[in-house]
This record gives C-alpha cells, sequence and structure tokens, in this order.
C-alpha cells in the first residue's frame, strides 16, 4: 500500500495545556478557579474543535469590499467571512471582552479574560484584533471619564450579546507613517459645535467596526503630538449610510488575511473629542497599553498552537525507521522552542497580573512602575519570539510546512505581523529608554528578577545568566548615557546617539533575563507544589538558549557604511 503521512491533531486546547493550567493554580485562588474552570473548558473545547474545523475550512476565504450598488449609490460594504462572522458570536457570548470590565473576581478578572483569548485567539484567523481595539477603546473611555460617550458606546463594546455588541477600530496611521503620529494629517474643523475630520487614515485594521478612536489636530493647533486630539467616530449613521468616510481599498498584505484591512478618506465625518482639543497622542495611550497587552496574548497562542501541532506529528510522522518524537534531534529542536514559548507566556500573564492589579485598585508604587516598563518589553520581546518559533514550526514538518492546504504557513505569517503591530521593536525599545529616563533606574526590573529567583531556592541558580544579563545591562545604560568611552558602550558616539543604537539589545535583554527569572520562580513552586519538573527543564533550555544580548562595542561608522 502507498504511504501517506498523517496530519496533526487538535484536541481540546484548554484540557491539554499543562502550562497554562499549572499557571493559573497558582495565579488564582482555588475558589476562583473553580468559577472560571467552566469557561475555560468551554473555550478550549471549541478552539480545538468546531472552531478549528471551520478555520481549517474557510481558510481560502478573505473579506470583500462592495463600494457600489447596483443603482450606483456609494455603500462601501464590506463582507466578512464565514469564520470571522462566527468568531464574532462566539467572541461575545463568551465574554472575551466583558469579562474583564465585569470584574467579577477583581484583580484576577484580567487573567481570566486573557487565558480565554490565549485559547481563542488561534482558531480564528487573527479576530482577535478588532477585540484588542475594542478593549482598547473601552479603556480609553472610561480613563478619560468621558460620560456621554461611556454611556453611549461601553455597554455595547462589552455587551454578550452578539446582536448588541459593537466593536471598535483604533486608526493611527496615515501616509505619513504610524510610528511617527505627531506628524497626522487629518485636520478637525469645527462648526456650530459640531466637529467634522478630512484626511486619509491609511491603515484600519477591522475596518467593519461599529466605532473607532482616532487622531486629528483641530485647525489652529500647533503642530506635533501635543496639538493633536483624540476623537470618537462612528462609522455609519442610524440609517446605515457611512459617515463621512469612504472605503478608499482594501489592503493586499502578507498575513492577516480575515482582517479587513483598509485605506479610509475622511471628507467630513462626524466626530466627538473625548477629552478635549490637544494632548491626543497622551490620551490614546491607555488604548496602547491594552492593545500591546492583546498583541502578546496573540504572540504566545501562535506559539502553543504551532507547537501543539509539532508535538502531535511528530508522534505520528516516522523518517528513517522511527517516529520523529523518537529522533535525538528533533526532540532538541522542539525542546528549545518550547523554553521560549514557556518563557514568553510567564512574562506576558505577569504584565496581565499587574494590569488587573492597576484596574482593581491593589497595585502598589513599585508594582506600577513595573507595569509601565513591562508593557513594551513584553510586547517586542514575545513578538519576536513567536516570529522566531513559528519559523521554526513550519521547519518541523518539512515540506509540509511549506504547503498552504496544510494551513501551516498561515502561523507564519500571522506571526509576522506582531513585530509591526501596536510599535515596531525599535519604536518600544526607545519608549523603554524614554520611561527609564523618567523612572531614573532600572530598579523596578532588578526587583523583580532578583525576587523571583530568590523565591525560587536551590533552582535560582539556573537563572545566573538573568543576574549576570541584568548586571551587563545596567553597565551599558550607565556607560551609554555618560557618553562612553572609545572602546565601551558609547563607541557609537554621544550618549544619545550610543543609547538608540543599542536600546534593542538592551530591551530585548531584559525581556529575555525577567522571563529566565519567571521560569525559575514558577518551575520551583509547579515541582514543589505539583511534582512536575517541565517548568524547570524550560529554564534550564531557555538559560543554554541565551539571554544576554547587549553589545559593548557599537561602531556606528560600520553601521552607516553598510546600509548606505
Amino acid at each position: 500500500m502507498p504511504f501517506f503521512q498523517t496530519p496533526p491533531e487538535l484536541g481540546d486546547q484548554y484540557a491539554a495545556d499543562r502550562v497554562l493550567k499549572n499557571y493559573l493554580a497558582r495565579a488564582v485562588p482555588a475558589d476562583v478557579l473553580r468559577e472560571i474552570e467552566p469557561s475555560l473548558a468551554a473555550m478550549g473545547a471549541l478552539a480545538g474543535g468546531e472552531l478549528h474545523r471551520l478555520a481549517m475550512a474557510d481558510r481560502l476565504s478573505e473579506p470583500k469590499l462592495t463600494q457600489w450598488d447596483a443603482w450606483g449609490r456609494r455603500v462601501d460594504e464590506i463582507e466578512l467571512t464565514p469564520l470571522w462572522r462566527e468568531a464574532a458570536k462566539i467572541a461575545s457570548s463568551h465574554g472575551v471582552v466583558a469579562t474583564a470590565y465585569e470584574r467579577k473576581h477583581g484583580e484576577h478578572s484580567r487573567i481570566h479574560q486573557f487565558a480565554l483569548a490565549y485559547l481563542f485567539d488561534p482558531s480564528t484567523a487573527v479576530y482577535t484584533c478588532p477585540l484588542a481595539m475594542t478593549d482598547g477603546a473601552a479603556k480609553t473611555l472610561v480613563v478619560m471619564k468621558n460620560k456621554a460617550l461611556v454611556d453611549r458606546a461601553l455597554p455595547r463594546l462589552t455587551s454578550r450579546d452578539p446582536a448588541k455588541a459593537w466593536t471598535s477600530g483604533q486608526w493611527m496611521t496615515e501616509r505619513t507613517g504610524g510610528s511617527d503620529v505627531a506628524i497626522s494629517e487629518t485636520v478637525a474643523r469645527e462648526k456650530d459645535g459640531v466637529w467634522r475630520l478630512y484626511g486619509t487614515k491609511w491603515f484600519t485594521s477591522a475596518t467593519t467596526s461599529q466605532m473607532a478612536l482616532t487622531l486629528a489636530r483641530p485647525e489652529g493647533n500647533p503642530p506635533g503630538g501635543s496639538g493633536l486630539a483624540l476623537f470618537y467616530v462612528e462609522l455609519r449613521d442610524e440609517r446605515g449610510a457611512m459617515n463621512g468616510i469612504s472605503v478608499n481599498r482594501l489592503k493586499e498584505k502578507l498575513g492577516t488575511k480575515q482582517v479587513p484591512t483598509a485605506e479610509l478618506t475622511l471628507d467630513g465625518a462626524i466626530a466627538i473629542p473625548v477629552a478635549g482639543q490637544k494632548d491626543g497622542v497622551k490620551n490614546i495611550t491607555p488604548m496602547l497599553n491594552i492593545t500591546r497587552t492583546w498583541n502578546s496574548v496573540g504572540a504566545i497562542s501562535g506559539m502553543a498552537r504551532g507547537l501543539a501541532l509539532a508535538r502531535d506529528y511528530a508522534k505520528k510522522r516516522v523518517a528513517f525507521g522511527a517516529p520523529l518524537a523518537d529522533k535525538p534531534l528533533h526532540v532538541d529542536t522542539l525542546a528549545a522552542l518550547h523554553a521560549e514559548f514557556e518563557g514568553a507566556f510567564l512574562l506576558a500573564f505577569r504584565g496581565i497580573e499587574l494590569l488587573g492589579r492597576e484596574e482593581a485598585g491593589t497595585i502598589d508604587e513599585d508594582e506600577a512602575a513595573l507595569l509601565r516598563l513591562l508593557t513594551p518589553i513584553m510586547k517586542l520581546t514575545t513578538a519576536k519570539q513567536a516570529v522566531v518559533v513559528a519559523s521554526e514550526v513550519l521547519e518541523a514538518f518539512g515540506g509540509a510546512g511549506y504547503v498552504e492546504d496544510t494551513g501551516l504557513p498561515r502561523i507564519l505569517r500571522d506571526a509576522q505581523v506582531l513585530p509591526i503591530w501596536e510599535g515596531t521593536t525599535n519604536v518600544l525599545s526607545l519608549d523603554l529608554l524614554r520611561a527609564l529616563a523618567k523612572l531614573g533606574s532600572i530598579e523596578p526590573i532588578e526587583r523583580e528578577v532578583r525576587t523571583r529567583i530568590e523565591r525560587a531556592g536551590a533552582a535560582g541558580a539556573i537563572a545566573r545568566p538573568a543576574l549576570d544579563a541584568l548586571a551587563h545591562a545596567k553597565a551599558w545604560l550607565a556607560s551609554a548615557r555618560d557618553g562612553g568611552t572609545s572602546h565601551g558602550p558609547g563607541a557609537s558616539g554621544a550618549g544619545t546617539s550610543a543609547l538608540e543604537a543599542g536600546a534593542r539589545r538592551f530591551a530585548l535583554t531584559l525581556g529575555r533575563a525577567i522571563e529566565l527569572a519567571l521560569l525559575v520562580d514558577h518551575g520551583a513552586w509547579v515541582e514543589r507544589e505539583r511534582g512536575d519538573r517541565r517548568t524547570l527543564a524550560a529554564a534550564r533550555r531557555f538559560a543554554k538558549n541565551g539571554v544576554d544580548l547587549v553589545v559593548d562595542d557599537i561602531d556606528a561608522a560600520d553601521a552607516k557604511l553598510l546600509v548606505d
């Protein structure tokens, strides 16, 4: 009989997720876990069953834009894919956004919410994109305390009723770029108490949302970020007509194919200022902090899915006389990937824990400082890990990993957007430096790393590379701020130049040091309380993967020579 490879299979994604279940057993009180576990089990069953099967069947679908009706009227209607329509119903009815705002379990509500999102994401072709912006918009409206907008939008953004639930967009990127929003060209004009927006939004994800938060410059305001204002916009009026908004086209992208990403023209779109008529960049920060957290959860969920498929396949695929799961080199490769995933998982959920404490009012001053630093670190670190893991996962399948109808290439394509969305690696590295400049030191991170290692007891010795990397990063930061020496961190020039040139390596080193510290702390607890040695094994492997990425002798002249 001819030979056929056996495809990988998924089962209940909650029941099979040792990492998630061990984490929840420690992070959430037992009575809370008993209450939330049924919802997680239901989502895990959907994610590995019905929803996964729909995702595979609907793999080739993409949203469709109809700009004109049969009688010549401009309608700009976007038809979503079957998978996305079903994902919308599941997301609202299962409270993937609502859970955070119902706050039934206080500071643990964010853990519950993001555990749901983590299970849900990989089977939805990134339906978590509009959910992230919806969550971010809800948080921003709450923080800005605009009662009229809160009363109108919040019940819809956090509804569990699919017929009533809204999603939100976040429109920041223009032709001038997405990172430097201070040079946005969209203009806001006020007449008779009504504000209207004029301009082009070059890249708007999830353009089928009912509302969006966006930036525009009120006429007469000065240039720069402080001259922008944050506006609330509804896409259609009560009759269903577009609100001075035209959809120019849907974007063709490398990945996130089912996300209806569009280019828009605003020609008199009616809008409402969210919080005054200036400081728009500052006022949209609550949204960015939430969407960056979602980005991290998307990264770890994608890694988890890829590894689940690769592990199942390794047990079935026989090559050179034995299953891949019995081949030392293949096992070593998957083990290294799993260590990256588990470190990233703990980093993302550490940020989620702090977010939950902040919202519940139980966070202290030291934790608040840590959260400010951790948000850019966890986003940029987990995003880079996700791309590497996704690439290696495809290779673990050989040629099948490169064939579209296996569904595997989508894992890599969708991962590649994660270092770009919500601030690129370089942008967030510089944001971290700005935060450190305000705080004055990396002490919140040092304290986190040292506390975690000390709590691990004897197992803390595994994390020696984290302490060494942290000391190196701290010394580099001090030297680069001072301008360095001809042979030290400042070799790239003045202090500002040295800091900027090394910011990415510095930020990733901090991220990896924290991940290793979290691994040994959690691993020691899991071994002691649950008899499971695998997280400590992941910590040992992670330490061998490398932690310290800081380079002392960056040569700016050589760098410039290579890119000119």
